[in-house]
Order: structure tokens, then C-alpha cells, then sequence
């Protein structure tokens, strides 16, 4: 979350520039600094608040139960309804917070909007749209201990498709989610890509119905499996983007020109593990080499600090950054819970 969150700081003031006016204002992409508002303060955008969103709504309606040697306990009960009404009342708190002006998605006003009015979920999201906003948000699905590999993959659906109906942007958030976990216990980098691969091949036609309910239908696809493959396979072309990027990785090259923008869901997924591992994992120039890019420079450095994160915990993180990142007491808050 840390990690999440110092990307999204450092990309926020490169988003929409060009190449050459990144390099003009913040120099070369290795020699990035945090940038500093007004206060001495480092700001966030809508990515890392509405993952506090997503990370708050799961502590209220999950526990950690422990035995009496300090384990996590076995796999929480936890039903799909108390996870849409915590996040739906979440959503809509951060809809209306006077702090959200930093030019959030209009894909996700728009459905939060009509999740204030207590219409069902799948009325309210915005069918066709696989933005970002869906991804970027989603790490602190992976984080929670004791759900099942089923709970997290519905529950990162779930959280996706309350705003965006598209299913890439389910697909791509259970795919980020995983990666996460994936990186939060062990997994090796060069084995990341193949565990990706692998986790989209055999969700490809599992369609959770539990937690989606009648989307698919209100999607007008022929079946909820038809509807889902959708997702994955567009997320599974992603993946060889990246793997095709990483057999000749030039460092030093746009992440967005290799990969691509990172305005959509699957787009983000990808350049961000591109610019994770291009740097062969290592923790600031992960963020660096995100934030300083053509494309969605906050969203895809977001992605890209909360693998790095996920891999290498928070102590590979400048305390001169952390102490100065807004909202750093909530994020802590969730990795006391957590951790």
C-alpha cells in the first residue's frame, strides 16, 4: 500500500506530459524525486483513495482471527452482500469527500453516483467501461489474510465491476490482485509472468456467480462463461505484450511505447509489471521508471510500486518519502491490521 501510493505521488504531476516535458521539468527517469505540495506534503490522486476505499471496506466486514501461537486463522466466512455494502458505502463516502478533486475517472463518478441512490450494483456500473480506475485499486484484496485463492478472485471482481461492467476490467483486477499475492509470498520475478499466465488460463471460463450475480446478463452476453473469457483473453494478449517487451527491455525507453498507455485496464496491468521488472524488481526505480512515462504515468507507477511493495516490504522505502506521503497514518492503520 505504501508502495501503491508513493508511485501514484510521483506519477500525479507527470500524468497527461509528454516525454520531453517529464525529462525538461524532473530529469531523466533514474534521478526522480518525490515531488512536494503545498505544506511539504506529498500528494495522491483518486488511485490511492479509492484503494483506502476498497482496504477500509474489507477490514469492516473481515477479521483476523489468531490461535493462541499468533497463526492466521482458517479461511474467513464472509458473504459477497457484506462486502458490496461495505464497499458501496465506502464509494459513495469518497464520492462525496471534498478531498476527491484530483481528476478522478468519470467512469467512476458516474457509477458511484448511482450507487448513492441504492440502485443494485450491476444497474449502477458502467457496462462498457474497462478503465483503470478498476486495477488500480485492488491491492488491498490480496493483502487480507485468511480469505480463500475463490474469495480474493471474487472479491477483487466484485470491487471492479461495482464501476466497471467490462469484463477486462474484472479480469485485469484479479490478475493484479494475484500478482500481489503472488509477490507477498515468495514468488520468484522469473516466475511471475508464467503464475499470471497460468492463474488467467485456468479462471478463464469460471464465472463467479456468487459475487457477480446476473452481470453477465445485463451485459447482454450469450453466457456468463462467454462474458468472463472476454476478460481473460484480452488480459492474456496483455501478458505476451509484456513477455514480448522483456525479451529485448531497453530500460531507458518509454514504458507506454513498449507496452502500451495504461488508460485501460489490461494496458495498466501490463506496463506496470513491465516496469517492475524491467528493473529487475528493485523497489524506487520501479516507481521511477512508471511515473515517467507518455501514458496514465500516476495509475501505472501505482501498480508498479504496490508489486514492488508486495515484494520487498515497506523498509525499501526512503523514510523521507514516507513521512511526508498523505494519508500515511490510514495506510499504516491497514498494514497494522494486516501485517
Amino acid at each position: 500500500m505504501l508502495g501503491l501510493a508513493l508511485g501514484d505521488a510521483m506519477g500525479y504531476p507527470t500524468e497527461f506530459l509528454t516525454m520531453e516535458q517529464i525529462t525538461a521539468t524532473f530529469g531523466p527517469w533514474h534521478k526522480m524525486e518525490m515531488p512536494l505540495s503545498a505544506g511539504d506534503v506529498v500528494r495522491v490522486t483518486d488511485d490511492t483513495q479509492m484503494a483506502l476505499a476498497v482496504g477500509v471496506a474489507l477490514a469492516e466486514v473481515t477479521t483476523s482471527p489468531r490461535d493462541a501461537g499468533g497463526a492466521w486463522g482458517a479461511t474467513q466466512a464472509i458473504a459477497p452482500a457484506q462486502v458490496e455494502t461495505a464497499l458501496r458505502r465506502h464509494f459513495v463516502t469518497w464520492l462525496r469527500d471534498p478531498d476527491n478533486n484530483r481528476a478522478p475517472g468519470q467512469t467512476c463518478l458516474n457509477a458511484c453516483a448511482a450507487l448513492e441512490r441504492d440502485i443494485p450494483w450491476q444497474d449502477a456500473t458502467v457496462i462498457s467501461s474497462k478503465g483503470c480506475g478498476a486495477n488500480m485499486r485492488v491491492a488491498p484484496v490480496a493483502l487480507v489474510p485468511g480469505l480463500s485463492a475463490e474469495q480474493r478472485s471474487g472479491i477483487a471482481q466484485l470491487q471492479a465491476a461495482m464501476t466497471h461492467g467490462h469484463p477486462t476490467a474484472l479480469a485485469a483486477s484479479d490478475l493484479t490482485a494475484h500478482a500481489i499475492w503472488l509477490l507477498a509470498h515468495g514468488c520468484d520475478l522469473d516466475e511471475l509472468l508464467p503464475q499470471l499466465r497460468l492463474h488467467a488460463l485456468q479462471s478463464r471460463r469460471k464465472y463467479h456467480a456468487d459475487w457477480l450475480g446476473n452481470l453477465a446478463q445485463k451485459a447482454g452476453a450469450p453466457d456468463p462463461e462467454s462474458y468472463i473469457a472476454f476478460g481473460w483473453d484480452e488480459c492474456l494478449r496483455a501478458l505476451d505484450k509484456v513477455t514480448e517487451a522483456l525479451r529485448s527491455p531497453d530500460i531507458h525507453r518509454d514504458p507506454c511505447e513498449a507496452v502500451g498507455p495504461g488508460w485501460i485496464a489490461e494496458e495498466a496491468l501490463a506496463t506496470g509489471l513491465y516496469c517492475f521488472l524491467v528493473v529487475d524488481g528493485y523497489a524506487r526505480e520501479a516507481i521511477q521508471r512508471g511515473a515517467h512515462s507518455s501514458g496514465d504515468s500516476d495509475s501505472i507507477a501505482a501498480l508498479a510500486g504496490a508489486f514492488a511493495g508486495a515484494k520487498h516490504g515497506p523498509e525499501n522505502w526512503l523514510p523521507e518519502w514516507t513521512e511526508v506521503l498523505e494519508y500515511r497514518d490510514r495506510i499504516r492503520a491497514l498494514g497494522r491490521l494486516w501485517d
